[in-house]
């Protein structure tokens, strides 16, 4: 019997033992909690995007704690996270960055056509390994979708052969841009602004051979 309770004993003083050892750990390697960082980082959606020009949402929120960045920058949380934020850090809410994807491509079917008649998996990644593709042009978007089907909000659609994204409709979350194969999709501020629509790189008038609306680089646009 006097085995068992001294076991019981033993037992209870070492689970003793490693409890005031960690209360004590805990204190000696215990990290400060910075409550403006961690309220940013609430108010901001969590999407990681990198529309804000940082990696991710920890990141902006960090710069923005420690006045590096600009309050505005996060499109996906728009203005609500932005309110937020200026609440947070004792500021006023001034101009909100709003951001919209854009397809850098006028390649309808009207203006450029195919180069082979494409019968393989129908989604962009599949295509990009026939040939870069299977339009005319090298760089333009092959319309079939895999954009559209990685928007969550329903901001993209495919019509007549090239994928269009609805301003009013993206969040900014850069799932598009990511998935792209051709890299045509980069975000743009949403307002009135000369943007080019265009990503072919050869000779004007190689450029002209396989699309209508391609870009020769004639740069009238930045005359007018």
């Amino acid at each position: 019997m006097s085995a068992v309770i001294s076991a019981v004993v033993l037992v209870s003083v070492i689970g003793l033992a490693a409890g005031i050892l960690l209360a004590v750990a805990s204190k000696v390697f215990d990290v400060p909690v910075d409550e403006k960082l961690q309220s940013i980082t609430e108010a901001l959606p969590g999407a990681n995007c990198g529309a804000c020009g940082y990696a991710g949402c920890a990141d902006y929120a960090a710069a923005l704690a420690s006045g590096e960045a600009k309050n505005g920058l996060c499109s996906p949380g728009g203005a609500d996270s932005a309110a937020a934020i200026a609440e947070i850090l004792g500021q006023e809410l001034g101009e909100v960055a709003y951001k919209t994807a854009l397809v850098h491509c006028l390649g309808t079917w009207d203006n450029t056509s195919n180069k082979m008649d494409y019968a393989g998996i129908q989604t962009c990644a599949a295509a990009m390994q026939q040939f870069a593709g299977v339009g005319s042009c090298t760089y333009g978007c092959m319309g079939l979708g895999d954009c559209m089907r990685a928007c969550e909000y329903g901001a993209i659609t495919v019509c007549n052969g090239v994928a269009s994204i609805n301003p009013a409709l993206c969040k900014g979350c850069s799932k598009c841009v990511a998935t792209c194969p051709k890299h045509i999709i980069s975000f743009v501020p949403l307002k009135k602004s000369a943007v080019i629509r265009c990503m072919n790189c050869d000779k004007g008038g190689e450029t002209r051979k396989v699309c209508l609306y391609g870009c020769i680089g004639c740069k009238r646009c930045e005359k007018v």
